[in-house]
């Protein structure tokens, strides 16, 4: 009778861990699907009392589900065994496959181990196969089905039917087992993603705030702020203006987006901007405004990151320092410039003058071409001694291309070309100040600056020595460039002056000087003086004669 009624016993069996099964996949959290695992051992295979032990990160198990005892459940649910307790508890008794057995007659030693554990109370065997109270049946779940990596133990006592499982119970125990393995796996990777999502969206939310901050902080900032593509072609160009920035410039951020800092900077400042761009930090610089004007800025690159390994871009924040600069110019301009006629000063005259000049030595006899010639040797272009320079390869370094000024031959005129250095002295002017006084002088001598200045070329410099003294730079001309010029500016000096209704005269004594490397500002600026001396003592004894 026992044999016909199995079929269906098992049918039953099978129907309840089916059941049991299900129940696994509609937990909805880690904790909800490990009392299911419990719960389902005891209403789907028929034990009494079911523990789930966890494998903790550490290694050690702990007690995260009980079912079928609520005291059992108070009293170790939390507590904690050592992976070395359980580690032992695993490689004794009898293994059933996957499962291990324990018997009463052996487990006697592991009553005083630090594994949590509940047996229930029962009277002894009374045969063969009858389940005793001390007892002890585990099923080891793994991850991956049934790899080395253990995930947990299930722990059951006490049958129902008060035998030793057979055959067909230790597969279903097994089963259950390794479906519980399945969905206590699945259930932390829920979990796990779950806690993913949670940190990914305070994240996001952190980043949606840091970008919000970070936009009002651009669009908003009192002074101009731009992003700037960095790399490849389109290197330089304007991503993103905020208002401040397009107001300095003059132009809405529709047109910025069309051009790169490159091209609204001013031409002397590129080489400026561009080592700037490169290596970020600051520079000090002019960018064009949509009326043409220039406007002076200071600009602060950062180099950023899109992400990791994402693009880069230039941060670029724009300071006006256009009030500032016209100060410094200003003092620059008056520490530099003669503060009456607004000419350059002799400091900025022996400065000019001075970095024209290397101090390559002259030889002690000859001609100024002759004397590089004795010190130097022919050199490698017979066409710049020609023109009266000759380049220096290497003066400073291997790249340092140094055009020696060279000073014509006065006494055979041979059509080199020099910087010519004309010292110019009014005749006359101290008696106008004596006469008329120093507001008459002074005039004079702004309009004797004009008229210098108006008969020079660009690049000449026209300066104001001091007193009624003047002195010209004028480079590339001959020795008859030099007299002729020296003509002109004494013929634009001589017609008169006219100063509060009257009309004043001075005159002009002119002495001509040749700049050469290998001699000081000092030497030069003395020669052309002493030669202005012997041009006026030579003019005075003419007019001594014809008087």
């Amino acid at each position: 009778m026992e044999a016909e009624s199995e079929p269906y016993v098992r049918l039953a069996t099978m129907r309840q861990l089916h059941q049991a099964v299900a129940d696994l996949n509609t937990a909805r959290s880690l904790a909800d699907t490990l009392q299911t695992v419990a719960d389902g051992i005891v209403t789907g295979l028929g034990y009494e009392l079911a523990c789930v032990n966890l494998v903790r990160p550490d290694g050690d198990l702990v007690v995260a589900a009980f079912a079928g005892n609520s005291a059992a459940e108070a009293l170790i649910t939390g507590r904690v065994g050592s992976r070395a307790s359980w580690e032992r508890r695993l490689t004794m008794g009898q293994a059933w496959d996957e499962l291990r057995f324990i018997p009463h007659t052996d487990g006697w030693v592991l009553l005083d181990d630090d594994v949590p554990q509940w047996h229930t109370d029962g009277p002894d065997p009374r045969f063969e196969d009858e389940w005793h109270p001390q007892d002890r049946l585990y099923a080891p779940m793994y991850t991956s089905g049934g790899g080395p990596d253990l995930l947990g133990v299930i722990s059951v006592d006490r049958p129902r039917n008060g035998r030793r499982p057979g055959a067909w119970g230790r597969e279903a125990l097994q089963m259950y087992a390794s479906q519980a393995a399945i969905a206590i796996s699945n259930a932390r990777l829920r979990a796990n993603m779950q806690r993913a999502l949670v940190r990914l969206e305070r994240e996001q939310q952190a980043l949606r705030a840091s970008e919000e901050s970070f936009r009002q902080a651009f669009e908003y900032a009192p002074s101009g702020m731009a992003i700037a593509e960095m790399g490849g072609d389109q290197h330089g160009r304007l991503l993103r203006t905020n208002d401040a920035l397009c107001r300095l410039l003059g132009r809405p951020a529709s047109v910025l987006r069309r051009y790169s800092f490159a091209d609204l900077v001013h031409p002397e400042d590129i080489g400026t901007l561009l080592r700037t761009s490169a290596e970020g930090g600051r520079a000090e610089l002019r960018l064009g405004r949509r009326d043409g004007t220039y406007l002076w800025v200071s600009l602060r690159n950062s180099v950023v990151a899109d992400t990791t390994d994402g693009p880069r871009f230039l941060l670029t924040h724009v300071e006006d320092i256009e009030e500032r600069k016209r100060h410094e110019l200003h003092l620059a301009h008056r520490a530099s410039h003669d503060a009456l006629t607004g000419l350059p000063n002799s400091a900025e005259l022996r400065s000019r003058l001075g970095a024209r000049l290397c101090e390559r030595p002259n030889a002690a006899a000859g001609s100024p071409v002759e004397a590089l010639d004795a010190a130097y040797g022919d050199g490698d272009d017979p066409d710049a001694r020609t023109h009266g320079y000759e380049v220096d390869p290497a003066p400073g370094g291997p790249y340092d291309h140094h055009v020696h000024a060279v000073a014509p031959d006065t006494e055979h005129d041979d059509g080199a070309k020099g910087l010519a250095v004309l010292f110019c002295d009014l005749d006359g002017f101290k008696s106008i100040n004596d006469r008329f006084g120093h507001h008459t002088g002074d005039a004079v001598l702004i309009e004797v600056a004009r008229r210098l200045t108006t008969c020079v070329r660009d690049g000449d410099t026209v300066a104001r020595l001091g007193g009624d003294e003047f002195v010209v730079l004028a480079d590339g001309l001959g020795d008859a460039d030099a007299a002729d010029l020296a003509v002109r500016l004494r013929n634009a000096i001589i017609p008169p002056i006219r100063v509060d209704g009257r009309a004043v005269r001075v005159g002009a004594s002119f002495g001509i000087g040749w700049a050469a490397c290998g001699m000081t500002a000092e030497e030069v600026l003395r020669s052309a003086d002493q030669r202005m001396y012997v041009e006026k003592r030579s003019r005075s004894k003419v007019h001594r004669r014809a008087g």
